[in-house]
């Protein structure tokens, strides 16, 4: 299992790419992903009122969330190139232009995240 992390304007998002040999999660209305690897991120995008408040450099962004992507591919390059391109895409779509600092780590190797 890999993290995939992007960072940009003081946020971020991460996804997971589920590997040969793993399970990927299930959940009511997922795409089944028969792949070697599996690729599950959140999609967002900006309102104007409702959603979660998201703290940026930019200021607070009002953001909602829809069902995660799945994705399943047969080679890893072509996974991790595709999960930074979804994650450059929902940094976007909240107004986030900057390219994002991008961290791929398995869980023990994530320290680029604080923890809580």
């Amino acid at each position: 299992m890999l993290l995939i992390c992007g960072l940009a304007a003081g946020t971020g998002t991460t996804g997971t790419l589920y590997e040969p040999g793993e399970t990927a999660p299930s959940y009511s209305g997922a795409p089944t992903a028969a792949a070697p690897y599996v690729w599950v991120c959140d999609t967002f995008y900006q309102v104007n009122s409702g959603g979660q408040q998201l703290e940026t450099d930019q200021g607070t962004i009002q953001v909602a969330f829809d069902r995660p992507t799945v994705r399943g591919f047969e080679r890893r390059a072509e996974a991790v190139a595709t999960a930074k391109s979804h994650i450059r895409r929902q940094l976007n779509r909240i107004g986030i232009g900057t390219e994002p600092e991008f961290h791929v780590d398995t869980p023990q190797e994530a320290g680029h995240v604080p923890p809580e």
